[in-house]
């Protein structure tokens, strides 16, 4: 006890011995004056400045522990403030894709609409198709898979999954009606001696024009997908073919019984030699009408050297028909002309023996045997027709389009 009274002591005599009394002199003017600074006001005024230090330190201290024990608050209610922000930024996300699918779905379900109407009209469409898009006679088709959804979407989205199954359905059934109308095409065609495939792959060629990326009603670039490109492939197929089936020239091109020379190899009539004829020869009374063998479009009407007089008539996908040796004209160029309208009458100009016409078809230019059209058996003038009043209905109805527009 007395150490520590002595220590107290001998500190306390240190700190009296910083603080003495000054006496300062201060002379203004020739007047000398002293000031008087006492040992106690300098330790009241170091007391005062101690306290005034120690307060701040202290004011200071609580601020820097306030800190470190709010830290760890302040950076939960950041993470917080960041996952609230990705929340809605992932809600508003959520939100323009279920209005970009709805919108793709409308646009959809518009394209089918605009293809069943415009290529089936009323006629009902088969119930049986197959969920991968074949038909019911079991011929493949391209599958039919669902693509406008995102599977990583919440429940809310399942509305719009019903309604894009309910179009996949709609689409299978579609496409299964027109692979079996184009199937039904292709064997007429191929009853004719003609390549559906190849008439198809021709087709296919002659297209172009500048890029426009498809867009939908919300202005973002898509596609309507996998189905709506098969749908439009086989579209493509059955109008080509039927097409192709329409310009077929199956009707006689004159009302006559007797054929004086067949196509192919034959002796010529003037020199005897051998000489390949380009078509088939019908013998007739001078003035006898002839007639357009299929639907189409006159090309041209004049001579032609060693036919004499002669009519061409353009029937699309690359058919074309000639009638030669006429004695006179009833159509003009870019007359459209029906089957079995009288275009010419028969006649013995150019390179003839007599009264006849030589009647020529064409397939991309090359000359092609015409029994195998004028000699379509039943069945095939069956689709044949069929598909002429499709293909009729179908020229009304984009006319009708074009007209409104």
């Amino acid at each position: 006890m007395s150490s520590l009274s002595t220590g107290l002591r001998h500190w306390r005599q240190r700190f009296n011995a910083l603080f003495q009394d000054h006496e300062i002199f201060v002379r203004t003017h020739g007047h000398v004056r002293f000031l008087r600074v006492s040992a106690v006001w300098q330790k009241r005024v170091a007391l005062i400045a101690g306290a005034v230090l120690l307060v701040w330190a202290g004011a200071t201290l609580t601020v820097f522990v306030n800190q470190i024990l709010t830290a760890g608050e302040r950076a939960e209610v950041a993470r917080k403030e960041a996952a609230a922000a990705a929340s809605e930024a992932r809600i508003a996300q959520y939100r323009d894709r279920v209005a970009e699918i709805a919108a793709d779905l409308d646009e959809r379900q518009a394209q089918l609409e605009d293809w069943q109407e415009t290529y089936f009209g009323a006629e009902p469409l088969p119930a049986d198709a197959k969920a991968d898009g074949s038909d019911a006679a079991g011929k493949d088709a391209h599958p039919l898979k669902t693509s406008a959804l995102d599977p990583r979407l919440p429940p809310e989205a399942q509305a719009l999954a019903q309604i894009e199954a309910r179009q996949e359905a709609f689409s299978a059934r579609l496409l299964a009606a027109v692979n079996a109308r184009a199937s039904k095409a292709g064997d007429a065609v191929a009853k004719l001696g003609l390549d559906p495939q190849s008439l198809v792959k021709k087709a296919s060629t002659g297209q172009g024009g500048p890029f426009i990326p498809w867009r939908g009603r919300i202005g973002r670039a898509g596609a309507l997908g996998k189905s709506f490109a098969a749908l439009e492939g086989a579209l493509f197929r059955m109008e080509v073919l039927e097409r192709t089936l329409v310009a077929i020239p199956s009707g006689q091109p004159a009302h006559v019984l007797m054929l004086s020379s067949s196509y192919g190899y034959r002796h010529d009539p003037f020199t005897g030699a051998s000489a390949m004829h380009a078509g088939l020869d019908f013998p007739g009374p001078l003035g006898t009408p002839i007639l357009a063998a299929a639907p189409g479009k006159v090309a041209f009407v004049g001579r032609r050297s060693g036919y004499g007089n002669v009519v061409e008539v353009d029937h699309g996908q690359g058919i074309m028909t000639r009638y030669a040796h006429l004695s006179g004209f009833d159509t003009a160029v870019g007359a459209r002309v029906g089957a079995g309208q009288q275009i010419a009458r028969m006649g013995s100009t150019g390179r003839s023996t007599g009264s006849h016409l030589h009647f020529e078809v064409r397939l991309n230019g090359v000359a092609v045997n015409p029994r195998r059209f004028l000699e379509a058996k039943a069945d095939v003038l069956e689709v044949k027709a069929d598909a002429r009043q499709r293909v009729g209905a179908l020229a009304r109805a984009r006319a009708g389009t074009a007209a409104a527009r």
